[in-house]
C-alpha cells in the first residue's frame, strides 16, 4: 500500500544536508509538508527553493536545537506557517572527536576538551530533549482539547551510542542518552497519541566521512550502501500512520539492512538471599558472565 502524508506536517532538524536532506525529500515525495530546521541558512533556503520548484510545500527555519528558547520559537513559527505538526524527526548533530588521552611514543598528543564534550552533548542530547519537550507540549494541548494526535517522533541515535566508539566518548554518550530518552518519551507520550522510536543509521554524511572512510568507495559496487537515501525509507514508514503500533523501539539501518536492536535487558542472575561478602564474588561474577550474552565490541577497539 502506498504511504501518503496528505495534510501532515513534519519537522526535520538538521534537514538541509546528509541524512536530514534525504529524509526531507522523501517526506516531500510522499506528500508531506516539511519544516526544515537547520543552522546552515544557505543550504536550507536552497533546499526549500528546490522543493517549491518541484511543487512541494516546505519552509526553512534557522534553529539552534540546543537553545530552548530558539526551539520554542521555532515550534511556534512552524505552527504559524503550517497550522499543525504531526511528525518530529530529530536528526541534527555534530562531532568533536578526540580520545580521553592520546599518547604516541611517550608524548601527549591531545585529549578531549571540556568544550568538545559539552558541544556534542548540547546539540545531540539537549537538542533532542528541547525539541521533544516543546512538540510534546503542543500535542498534549491538542489531546486535552479533544483532538487526539496521531503523532510521531523519530530520534537519531547511533551504533556509537549502542556499542561505543573509540575516540567518540562525547558522541557515544550523547547517542546512548538519546536511546534511553526515547524509551522514556515513548512511555510518557503514549497517552497523548504520540509514538517515539529511534534509528541508529550508518551512512555517508559530513559527520561520518572520516569515521567510515574505508567504506565510502562505490567503485565496482552495484549498490551504494552508504548513501544517505538508504536511511529515509524506514524514517518515512516510522513517520506514517501505519506505524502507530510501534513505539519505544530502536532500529539499526545501513544500506539494505534493517535490524531491530535489542538493548540492555535482564540477564543471568543469582540470589544469595543475604548480603554478599566481596571475597565471595569472584567466581559468582565470572559464572554470570559465562552465562551472559557476549558484549558487542566497541567500534575501533
Amino acid at each position: 500500500m502506498e504511504i501518503k502524508f496528505d495534510n501532515r506536517v513534519a519537522i526535520v532538524t538538521g534537514g538541509a544536508s546528509g541524512i536530514g536532506r534525504a529524509t526531507t525529500l522523501a517526506f516531500i515525495d510522499a506528500g508531506a509538508s516539511v519544516a526544515v530546521w537547520d543552522v546552515v541558512e544557505e543550504a536550507g533556503q536552497a533546499l526549500v527553493a528546490e522543493i517549491r520548484d518541484r511543487g512541494g510545500r516546505a519552509a526553512f527555519f534557522k534553529v539552534n536545537v540546543a537553545d530552548q528558547a530558539d526551539v520554542e520559537a521555532a515550534v511556534a513559527a512552524t505552527l504559524a506557517q503550517f497550522s499543525r505538526v504531526d511528525i518530529l524527526i530529530n536528526n541534527a548533530g555534530i562531532t568533536r572527536d578526540a580520545q580521553f588521552v592520546k599518547i604516541k611514543d611517550g608524548q601527549l598528543l591531545g585529549k578531549m576538551s571540556e568544550a568538545e564534550f559539552d558541544a556534542v552533548i548540547a546539540v545531540h542530547l539537549k537538542g533532542h530533549f528541547a525539541t521533544m519537550r516543546h512538540a510534546a507540549a503542543y500535542w498534549r494541548a491538542q489531546s486535552k482539547a479533544g483532538n487526539t494526535p496521531d503523532a510521531r517522533i523519530i530520534n537519531t541515535s547511533s551504533g556509537a551510542g549502542l556499542q561505543g566508539s573509540v575516540g567518540q566518548a562525547n558522541y557515544s554518550a550523547a547517542k546512548a542518552g538519546i536511546a534511553a530518552m526515547t524509551l522514556v518519551a515513548a512511555a510518557e507520550m503514549s497517552r497523548y497519541g504520540v509514538t517515539v522510536n529511534a534509528i541508529a543509521p550508518s551512512a555517508r554524511t559530513r559527520m561520518t566521512e572520516t569515521v567510515f572512510a574505508d567504506m565510502m568507495s562505490t567503485e565496482g559496487k552495484d549498490f551504494d550502501s552508504m548513501a544517505p537515501e538508504n536511511i529515509s525509507p524506514l524514517v518515512v514508514w516510522l513517520g506514517s500512520v501505519e506505524s502507530r503500533d510501534v513505539t519505544g523501539r530502536m532500529f539499526e539501518v545501513e544500506g539494505g539492512i534493517i535490524r531491530a536492536a535489542e538493548g540492555w535487558a535482564h540477564g543471568p542472575e543469582v540470589d544469595k538471599g543475604a548480603r554478599w561478602d566481596p571475597t565471595e564474588l569472584g567466581p559468582v561474577v565470572h559464572d554470570l558472565l559465562a552465562k551472559a550474552r557476549p558484549s558487542v565490541p566497541v567500534y575501533g577497539a
